[in-house]
């Protein structure tokens, strides 16, 4: 064989293992009529979902597109379309300096980073262990205490404004970052979520013979158990950060002051200086490209979990 033949070997090698990944993917596919499906119902429910994303993505392109106007161009332009001058990075750099006197976004936004840190983080330690407790462990009362848990999502959060602020006041979590991560602690959700998670993915069987071979609970539980949630630990961890980074009500209630306040509350203040002073401060480009900020991280954050939800699902029954 001559060096010239080793380019079209090495070809003819990738073009066999891309074929042979094409038809490993065709035999894995289940065919749609498996499902009980007509072509035209898959058609439909394709264009639904098609329809349902471009009504999802529409806000999402207008705050792009926006984010580089000025402030009379935001008002003055079609919305879904650019105009000259290209003001993305002059209003990206106002962005974190102390505009119109009304608070540093920078500080809103590591605020909004510590909270969900803290808040969205404990309350998946907490739904983990909470649900792995309530599915595979029976004790007396558990039943009535998983439901008394649940119970909670049925109370609306207005209902409930006027004592939680009284009981704030009492304790002394009134313009205290404690005030804003305990109750982000508690995710009846979360837990529920693990509940049935744990009930579905981590077998009695495997944790019976890990019992049978010696093994105490809180290995189990971490050598075990645990690998075997992690798409549900994941799941619950995003909801869970979504949850307190977009909490605007709970902050609002119990912040006065601007240099505690997250990026929705401090947005707000913006938006209300932006509105009683007629336009007269250059807050609206502040606030839309702040808004793009806001989500930036939420998707970075999904794109970085979202591959765990296809693989951990029987890595506990390996473990050492």
């Amino acid at each position: 064989m001559t060096a010239i033949d080793l380019p079209d070997a090495h070809r003819e090698s990738r073009r066999e293992r891309r074929h042979r990944r094409r038809l490993q993917e065709e035999a894995a596919t289940i065919p749609i009529k498996l499902y009980g499906l007509r072509r035209g119902t898959v058609t439909a429910l394709t264009v639904l979902c098609a329809l349902f994303a471009v009504f999802t993505l529409i806000p999402v392109a207008w705050i792009i597109i926006n984010s580089t106007k000025t402030q009379t161009n935001l008002f003055q332009t079609f919305g879904f379309w650019f105009a000259r001058p290209f003001a993305f990075f002059e209003n990206f750099g106002r962005l974190f300096e102390n505009v119109g006197g009304n608070g540093t976004f920078f500080r809103w936004f590591g605020n909004t980073v510590l909270y969900a840190v803290l808040g969205g983080g404990g309350a998946t330690v907490l739904c983990t262990m909470a649900g792995y407790g309530f599915a595979r462990y029976r004790f007396r009362g558990s039943q009535a205490m998983f439901y008394a848990v649940m119970a909670a999502l049925m109370v609306p959060i207005t209902a409930i404004t006027f004592p939680l602020f009284l009981v704030y006041t009492k304790v002394n979590l009134i313009n205290s970052i404690w005030g804003m991560v305990l109750p982000s602690l508690v995710s009846p959700v979360g837990m529920y979520l693990m509940r049935t998670y744990v009930q579905l993915s981590v077998p009695r069987e495997l944790i019976d013979a890990a019992r049978i071979d010696g093994a105490g609970e809180v290995r189990i539980f971490l050598r075990i158990a645990l690998p075997l949630m992690v798409p549900g630990v994941m799941t619950v961890l995003l909801i869970s950060v979504v949850a307190v980074w977009n909490n605007y009500f709970l902050p609002l209630l119990i912040f006065s002051k601007n240099e505690l306040f997250p990026m929705t509350v401090g947005m707000g203040v913006w938006s209300y200086s932006a509105a009683s002073t007629s336009g007269t401060d250059v807050l609206y480009p502040m606030i839309v490209i702040g808004g793009l900020v806001t989500i930036v991280p939420l998707i970075g954050l999904f794109l970085l979990l979202q591959r765990y939800w296809r693989g951990g699902l029987l890595l506990g029954s390996i473990a050492n």
